[in-house]
């Protein structure tokens, strides 16, 4: 693709997908055209990447672009973009703003505007990310078909009705620092019996980029997958008895409980 691509914001989502975008090729450091509150670390954040477009104000950015990326925080969205209405007018408008709905947008933007809301997660930075669509969106099937060319790069990209995207969202969205902390706490397990912690690390996450791959490759129920691994009387069955007996499964369903009160 050959568009222009602006961020409204330059945080650590709008980092991610900027960086998915250029290690996989979806888009050159030429093409993108950046903008945030704190100019000084936006100029550090784009020179690492080689982004040489650093505008001054969100006006600039969008009247530069081709497609607009608002990746500024929720509550600062009608501020940042009810001036700048006129200039995203014929833009193609994303926004990765959480718990800012189509419908909002209709109210914040200037009629007949084309704009889609997404929640990206963080692993987009190694194309290796979930892009959660809400179903409802303004974009013509052109434009569609090219923000699906352009995000499809950087991961998985899932379309969802309304009533399903908060809680997607939860799950792509928290998921990978209940992950993290998963890896961590494995990697210490590993350690505490006389494993190097880079060595851990590295195995652990492999572990779980691999079981992730292979239920994604053939569709089988995680159950199934346990108990493939599960020996009578063996040693992971053992290991499983204790994740039971420690309430693993329960807490990971009131981790997502816990971000659904939340809101």
């Amino acid at each position: 693709m050959d568009r222009k691509i602006g961020f409204i914001g330059f945080g650590n989502m709008a980092r991610a997908l900027a960086d998915g975008m250029l290690l996989s090729g979806a888009a050159g450091p030429e093409q993108l055209y950046v903008c945030a509150k704190h100019e000084d670390k936006l100029r550090l954040n784009a020179a690492k990447r080689g982004i040489t477009h650093v505008c001054a104000t969100a006006r600039q950015t969008a009247e530069e672009s081709d497609m607009v990326i608002v990746a500024v925080k929720p509550y600062l969205v009608e501020e940042v973009l009810t001036p700048i209405r006129e200039a995203l007018r014929d833009k193609v408008v994303i926004s990765v703003a959480a718990g800012i709905s189509f419908d909002r947008y209709e109210q914040i933007l200037l009629p007949g505007t084309h704009h889609l809301t997404i929640m990206p997660n963080t692993p987009a930075a190694v194309g290796a990310g979930i892009i959660l669509c809400e179903e409802k969106h303004s974009l013509t099937d052109r434009e569609f078909h090219d923000f699906r060319q352009l995000f499809s790069k950087l991961g998985m990209i899932q379309i969802l009705p309304p009533s399903q995207f908060q809680i997607a969202g939860d799950l792509a969205g928290c998921g990978p620092a209940f992950t993290a902390m998963y890896l961590e706490a494995l990697a210490d397990g590993a350690v505490l019996y006389g494993l190097p912690r880079e060595t851990a690390y590295r195995l652990a996450s492999q572990m779980v980029l691999g079981t992730a791959s292979l239920q994604l490759a053939t569709g089988d129920h995680p159950g199934a997958m346990k108990d493939a691994v599960c020996s009578p009387g063996g040693l992971t069955i053992a290991g499983v008895a204790a994740l039971e007996s420690g309430g693993f499964r329960a807490a990971v369903i009131d981790a997502l409980r816990a971000v659904q009160k939340k809101r």
